[in-house]
């Protein structure tokens, strides 16, 4: 009988033995994923502890570069309409010279008669 009881002792002192083995191993893995979590937060901490007051600098020069570019929109639509006004005289221009060319021509073919 006590050998029996012995037995179950050593059984029991041995299933606990794993169990605490068990323990330490998974006790050590969650302790690495710890400092894994840690470290990528202090990376993550570090990368974007400044992104607030960059984000702001950003959004500062696109509304900059949104109101310059507004502003050469206009200056493109003038450009535009001074070109147009430019070659509408060009062509008034050439028509009259074209038109005195053939009055020329003309007042040269009647003065031979």
């Amino acid at each position: 009988m006590i050998v029996i009881v012995i037995a179950i002792n050593i059984l029991i002192a041995l299933f606990n033995f794993y169990l605490a083995w068990r323990i330490w191993k998974i006790r050590r893995t969650i302790a690495g994923a710890t400092r894994a979590i840690l470290a990528a937060d202090r990376n993550t901490y570090n990368v974007l502890h400044s992104a607030p007051k960059t984000i702001s600098v950003g959004q500062k020069g696109a509304n900059t570069l949104r109101e310059q570019y507004q502003k050469l929109e206009i200056q493109l639509e003038k450009l535009g309409q001074v070109l147009g006004i430019l070659n509408f005289t060009q062509q008034v221009w050439q028509k009259r010279q074209r038109k005195n060319k053939q009055l020329k021509k003309l007042k040269k073919s009647l003065s031979k008669y």
